[in-house]
């Protein structure tokens, strides 16, 4: 198999920080043409992220503040799994619920989105909602964020025009769109 010749074996690994929510580690590896190398990896535990699709069509988005960027941006709901066997649909209705209060009929499973597959094993399950039912936000003591309602045209424009920089929710609203789109065909 032509992939076979290109993948790289690890020989050795080693911890260099194990935190909250990722652990980095410095990993040995043999390239294709038997020479070493180093990957440093950043280890996670996986997440899921939601596009809640209201039924005359508008998304529900957050603005919320991340810190590495100091920057507040425009995302659809997401978060990471409890842990690494965690059930990705559970951890999607559990953190649309508790970031939106809103809970979802039908569910469909978009596939996965890698962020950064160059340097962390990080994969999102991205998923779309639909038939929404608005109950009470649970927010968790260190989350603070603005629910919104907006069009998916406007979220397409926003994300050609720049203006959505969130790798995982261009992805997912893009995705989405063209979804919804094939089913009213």
């Amino acid at each position: 198999m032509e992939e076979a010749k290109l993948r790289e074996i690890q020989t050795d690994s080693e911890n260099i920080f194990d935190g909250v929510i990722l652990n980095v580690k410095r990993d040995q590896v043999r390239l294709p043409n038997g020479h070493q190398s180093v990957r440093e990896v950043i280890r996670h535990v996986g997440a899921v992220c939601v596009v809640p699709v209201t039924d005359d069509g508008r998304v529900v988005v957050e603005r919320q503040y991340r810190y590495p960027i100091d920057q507040v941006i425009t995302e659809i709901p997401a978060g990471k799994l409890d842990s690494r066997e965690e059930d990705r649909l559970h951890a999607a209705q559990r953190e649309l619920k508790e970031e939106t209060g809103i809970t979802a009929d039908s569910w469909t499973d978009m596939g996965l989105y890698y962020p950064a597959a160059a340097y962390s094993d990080e994969k999102i399950t991205m998923y779309l909602a639909r038939g929404l039912h608005r109950g009470e936000q649970r927010l968790d003591e260190d989350e603070f964020l603005n629910v919104e309602l907006v069009s998916m045209e406007e979220l397409i424009e926003e994300i050609l025009t720049g203006k959505i920089t969130d790798g995982k929710t261009q992805a997912a609203i893009l995705k989405a769109a063209m979804l919804l789109k094939r089913q009213q065909a």
